[in-house]
């Protein structure tokens, strides 16, 4: 069930949202070991670290076309690939070292943001797959996304098993 923007979202909505993904990323898995973020729920489910993986890299690869975009005079990227480049990647490095890049990265492009004018929000990236849209459209896919995928990790983090403590081993399997 996808929930749905009622009204569209305003460029400070979008800044206010896009900002507040990495903290809300972070509250839902934090103290979540490695065996919790390998954890499938079943064979059509990723893992919350794949999860994590995939938001944390299309977070920082919208972030780096947004920066081009402005920087750069950037008129013409695959946004769909850039927003949803896949659910293959796993975490490469620690959870707490990818969150921390990515708020860093996502702070600087909210920094960005803030001081853009109707003139930029209404810049044009030409997609070839997607034909043309207003830097503010991209901004309001990524929102759906990061919210979609946040709702996600909730559902799969509700769902984790609690860690069982077996106690120490005891003798007689040892033997056996």
């Amino acid at each position: 069930m996808a929930v749905e923007l009622q009204e569209e979202l305003t460029p400070a909505d979008a800044v206010l949202l896009l900002g507040s993904a990495p903290e809300r990323i972070g509250d839902l898995v934090y103290g979540l070991d490695d065996a919790r973020l390998r954890y499938r729920h079943g064979p059509a489910f990723p893992t919350l670290g794949g999860l994590l993986g995939h938001l944390l890299d299309s977070g920082t690869r919208i972030d780096g076309l947004l920066r081009r975009a402005h920087l750069e005079g950037l008129t013409s990227a695959d946004i769909r690939a850039v927003i949803d480049p896949g659910h293959e990647q796993d975490l490469d490095r620690p959870l707490q070292e990818a969150l921390e890049d990515f708020a860093r990265v996502r702070r600087r492009t909210v920094d960005l943001l803030h001081g853009w004018g109707k003139n930029e929000w209404s810049r044009v990236i030409s997609d070839p797959h997607g034909g043309p849209l207003s830097l503010l459209d991209i901004c309001r896919q990524v929102v759906r996304h990061e919210m979609a995928h946040i709702v996600q990790i909730r559902n799969l983090t509700s769902l984790l098993p609690e860690p069982e403590d077996l106690g120490p081993p005891s003798p007689r399997a040892a033997i056996g």
